[in-house]
């Protein structure tokens, strides 16, 4: 059926939107060009969103030449701003932005393992009360939050687990419950996923799969440009991958033994210092950052008495998960995201390929993450611009306030 006219311009505003967003400032005549619509149609358009608040004129074409310039429009950033907190399990980072995704301030807090669940919450919330409070004094839209862990996929709430802190489920539904902001959650790794592929290292690929490669390890599918979350939101839920080395297999209520046993930060580092490398090396005072970062830094250096043989001992354990992964999903592209995975850049991309290759007759391509850890941050700010956009145009045109 066709569109109502209120539909119809509910999208094409939308549309106008997502240009503005993505190469604005524009001329109406650039939008007309961009998005195949009348110049009577564009220059209604125009007037809504200026009428409502959200498109301003922010200067002039053309002012290097002769002749009357163009008005050059651009979004009302400013209008309101959007949040990111990436919640893992000891600390919580925060980033508020405005609607063009532009930084505005960020902060990042630890919490003891010792910490009670609702000081944990409380300060959780305060760290972002008084980052937006740093960013000014616009309200608050919408909150993207990445945390560790199995979101429903019925009700997107975070499931409760035995694995995680108790704070992380807190923390969603008290900033539901104090925030007149729309208050989303997702896994971090899907989010990450969503970050690399919009600016990252899969912008030119709709389906591969994220392998993250941090303080423990997990997987996204991103396939035909969306993502597959699973019947009960634990598609690539990778750490609990049974493995051959392991010391045993992992059960229901705990990944040891499976892949997390060889890729997490903590079985890295052991791996290193088996080969003479990392002693000495100092943790990062971010507690965001896992310690095998430094000690695969190291190796790249050059560092120790056999950094080769450790980076391909790594890589030997990558691609066995990633042989699992490419098996079944055959992805044609692997990112290996998170902090290590960005450490390890192209070196360690290169000799997994290499032994993938071997492993499997799927033609994979293994790319490193370019984000590292702050792809989840970014992710999640995706995901409040998305809800932004969703609620500012929703059909029946946009709202004349936030």
């Amino acid at each position: 059926m066709p569109a109502s006219p209120s539909t119809a311009r509910a999208i094409n505003d939308r549309l106008a939107l997502r240009l503005l967003q993505q190469d604005g400032p524009l001329t109406a005549t650039q939008l007309k060009s961009l998005t195949g619509l009348s110049r009577p149609t564009v220059a209604d358009l125009v007037d809504r969103l200026q009428d409502a608040g959200l498109v301003r004129v922010v200067g002039e074409s053309g002012s290097d030449r002769r002749g009357p310039n163009a008005r050059l429009y651009g979004i009302v950033a400013d209008r309101a701003h959007l949040a990111a907190l990436d919640v893992r399990t000891d600390s919580v980072a925060v980033a508020v932005t405005d609607l063009l995704g532009v930084t505005l301030a960020e902060a990042t807090l630890p919490i003891a393992g010792d910490t009670g669940t609702r000081p944990a919450v409380e300060r959780a919330v305060a760290l972002l009360e008084r980052t937006a409070r740093t960013a000014g004094t616009a309200p608050l839209h919408s909150v993207g939050i990445g945390a560790p862990g199995l979101i429903d996929p019925v009700t997107g709430e975070l499931r409760d687990t035995a694995r995680l802190p108790a704070w992380h489920r807190d923390l969603v539904g008290e900033l539901q419950q104090r925030l007149s902001a729309t208050v989303l959650v997702e896994n971090e790794t899907n989010l990450a996923a969503i970050a690399e592929h919009r600016v990252g290292a899969a912008r030119d690929r709709d389906t591969f799969v994220l392998l993250w490669l941090g303080h423990g390890v997990g997987a996204a599918v991103m396939l035909d440009g969306k993502l597959r979350r699973g019947a009960s939101g634990g598609a690539g839920e990778i750490g609990f991958l049974p493995m051959p080395g392991t010391a045993g297999i992992p059960s229901a209520d705990n990944c040891e033994g499976g892949f997390h046993s060889l890729a997490g930060s903590a079985a890295v580092s052991e791996l290193a210092s088996g080969h003479g490398i990392g002693a000495g090396l100092s943790a990062a005072d971010d507690p965001q950052v896992p310690a095998a970062v430094p000690v695969v830094q190291a190796a790249l250096r050059g560092d120790g008495p056999a950094p080769a043989a450790f980076l391909g001992a790594l890589a030997d354990r990558l691609a066995l998960g990633a042989a699992s992964v490419v098996s079944v999903l055959d992805p044609g592209c692997l990112v290996l995201a998170g902090e290590v995975g960005h450490a390890g850049g192209d070196v360690l991309a290169s000799l997994v390929a290499e032994r993938l290759a071997g492993m499997s007759p799927l033609r994979t391509e293994v790319r490193a993450g370019v984000l590292g850890g702050g792809a989840v941050l970014r992710g999640a700010l995706f995901a409040a611009q998305d809800a932004a956009q969703d609620a500012l145009f929703a059909p029946g045109g946009p709202s004349p306030a936030v």
